[in-house]
């Protein structure tokens, strides 16, 4: 039967409260002061506590806060006089489950303990749930990370290690390598698996809106923060909070960070009250963090800080050897997604699939094969389905990528001059920027930097021109 820890310090109405409790099963502890409550919540571990408003020696509202830093999940039922009621009010915003004022009803009190432990085994019963669902998508998420290779396995193995901790994990690897796959999974394999996952691409938002977006702001901070709004760690309390492309990040938005980290509090921008968070960091990059450090792109503090577990996720050409095991299972999604009847891959095919160079990477390689269930029509993919043959190896950085205009063709055509110039102007564009981007690496605000523009007039570009 359920523990029920009864905190009062009135003798009689101990007395009274226990032979109650008891004359249902329930086992009974009585503390008759806060401290002695906080300590048997601490050693006896409780299913439930009624806690009495007015103590001897603590207000029965600071008990309340005491036992649920203790353990937030604790139900706490309140017992409260008449002229108590307003506070009592106040102890449920606080987290009580309920109140019970004096003089109760025996039948009122024993209906509402019931309710609160119903209450608490059906709570449990979703985490549990939520937990298997987590292990459930472990197991899903993992098929994209595995093969016949060594490296993957002993990735996996590594993720097995991690994951059960509260250490801070560094995944490098090239864009499409599975970064983000990999957070997810340490998440759902972590005791955090109930909570929030909460994935945030820090190359992605202007540098004006990292800090709102990450630690929130109060109401009246700037111009346009008509309400409050919670930032990215409060909405991970509890849970991981993923940070990809982590270099991208400012030097203050990093300065802030590295605080957190060291004392799990922050506040708004705007604010003046500290909220504390306990919140798991998994953070990415597709460039080098000690390239970036020499570059004085990142901080060496903050890096050293989120350094303690670091995972490094090979390129898919480096692992070749899990190309036709991952091909054949995202045909198999596919088959699903598209309802065809597909037997598998034409020699012909799966050849072409080794000897590609996949800059994509795993990602890439998911594509394609939807890409080729889609279109065939046969009951074997294809190398023609596959249309990688058009593809060329990757160009170095002193080849031109631009495209040729047929300037004769165009004025046949009645093209202007200035359009003829203007496509010409644009490919020369296209080919800076994709020579700046593999200068840098992949990463989009150090190639801004390099072209002496922002990073939202490089995104503005990147879409123009189809740029990966």
């Amino acid at each position: 039967m359920a523990k029920i820890l009864v905190v009062e310090d009135n003798k009689d109405m101990q007395f009274l409260l226990s032979n109650i409790l008891k004359s249902e099963g329930y086992e009974t502890l009585v503390a008759g002061d806060g401290k002695k409550a906080l300590k048997e919540t601490k050693r006896w571990s409780p299913d439930l506590v009624l806690l009495d408003i007015r103590l001897p020696d603590m207000d029965g509202m600071a008990v309340l806060e005491e036992i649920k830093k203790l353990n937030d999940d604790l139900i706490i039922i309140m017992l409260t006089a008449y002229g108590d009621i307003k506070g009592a009010v106040q102890a449920m915003k606080l987290g009580a489950f309920e109140y019970i004022t004096k003089p109760f009803d025996n039948d009122e009190l024993l209906i509402a303990i019931k309710r609160a432990l119903q209450t608490q085994y059906l709570s449990r019963e979703v985490h549990s749930l939520r937990r298997r669902l987590g292990e459930k998508n472990a197991s899903d998420l993992i098929v994209e990370l595995t093969g016949e290779g060594q490296r993957m396995k002993q990735i996996l193995k590594q993720i097995d290690i991690v994951s059960p901790t509260n250490m801070t994990v560094v995944l490098q690897g090239e864009s499409g390598t599975g970064k983000e796959l990999v957070a997810q999974l340490i998440h759902n394999k972590s005791q955090r698996s109930d909570k929030a996952f909460v994935a945030i691409d820090c190359g992605a938002i202007p540098e004006s809106l990292v800090e709102s977006e990450l630690f929130g702001y109060e109401k009246g901070a700037f111009t346009g923060a008509d309400a409050l709004k919670e930032g990215k760690f409060e909405q991970a309390n509890g849970g991981t909070l993923f940070l990809d492309e982590i270099t991208n990040l400012p030097d203050s938005a990093q300065a802030k960070l590295l605080r957190i980290l060291q004392e799990k509090k922050f506040q708004h921008l705007g604010g003046k009250r500290d909220i504390k968070v306990d919140v798991r960091i998994i953070a990415a990059s597709n460039v080098d963090l000690p390239d970036a450090l020499k570059a004085g792109a990142f901080r060496s503090d903050l890096f050293h800080r989120l350094n303690e577990f670091p995972v490094v996720l090979p390129a898919l050409r480096e692992r070749k050897t899990d190309i036709p095991f991952l091909a054949s299972r995202f045909l198999e999604e596919a088959k699903k997604e598209f309802n065809k009847d597909i037997k598998g891959f034409s020699p012909e095919a799966m050849k072409t699939l080794l000897d590609y160079h996949w800059p994509g990477n795993v990602r890439e390689l998911k594509n394609t094969v939807r890409r080729a269930a889609l279109l065939t029509d046969s009951d074997k993919i294809t190398g023609a389905c596959l249309a990688l043959d058009a593809i060329t190896e990757p160009h170095s950085d002193a080849d031109s990528l631009s495209e040729n205009i047929d300037v004769m063709a165009e004025l046949r055509r009645g093209v202007s001059l200035h359009e003829i110039a203007q496509k010409k102007m644009d490919n020369v564009e296209k080919d800076i920027i994709r020579q700046a981007l593999a200068l840098a690496g992949g990463n989009k605000s150090k190639a801004a930097k390099m072209l002496k523009t922002d990073r939202m007039t490089l995104y503005a570009r990147l879409k123009k021109y189809g740029i990966e």
